[in-house]
């Protein structure tokens, strides 16, 4: 049973359930789904995977739930979280492939970030995304996010070098 901590038109955010382990695993192991994280040189097993469910399940990280039928599709996620100075990053990835390109990355950012505006007091969210990720990007221009720079050839991938373009947001930025 997942328990509904925030809602949307299409999705809602639950706390994340160790029971969907497996479904994680077979994510993070998928290069086309990790190939746009940081998590892409990850292999991971169920007990590694287990562990780290333990772990981020205490912080401000959800899975990302369909409403219509209460499917799995993702995670997102609240990371260094600064309460003196009022900020804090934000991650989110679709697993489910089938729900790529339909909006529901862009609902998931949505609702947390408005989480963290509202009910932890955070005035700054940022976010580090590879350039080569344009979806990503439209989709975190779609919430507000703005650009704020780059650091310049950061990453290889594919024998390919790119930079990662940093974003942020402000309360008054949410769309």
């Amino acid at each position: 049973m997942y328990y509904k901590k925030l809602t949307g038109e299409k999705c809602y955010l639950a706390p994340i359930d160790e029971n969907d382990v497996s479904l994680y695993t077979a994510w993070f192991n998928d290069l086309e789904v990790t190939r746009n994280l940081l998590a892409f040189s990850w292999s991971l097993n169920e007990k590694h995977e287990r562990e780290t469910l333990e772990k981020i399940s205490k912080d401000n990280n959800y899975g990302i739930h369909d409403l219509g039928n209460d499917a799995l599709i993702g995670g997102v996620g609240l990371h260094d979280l600064d309460f003196l100075h009022r900020r804090c990053e934000i991650g989110v990835f679709i697993g489910d492939k089938s729900y790529w390109g339909k909006g529901f990355g862009t609902e998931a950012l949505h609702l947390l970030a408005r989480f963290a505006f509202d009910y932890l007091n955070i005035r700054n969210i940022m976010l580090r995304v590879f350039e080569f990720n344009e979806r990503a990007i439209k989709c975190y221009q779609k919430v507000g996010f703005k650009i704020i720079g780059k650091r310049r050839r950061a990453i290889e991938i594919e024998r390919k070098v790119y930079d990662i373009i940093y974003m942020d947001l402000l309360s008054e930025d949410l769309s």
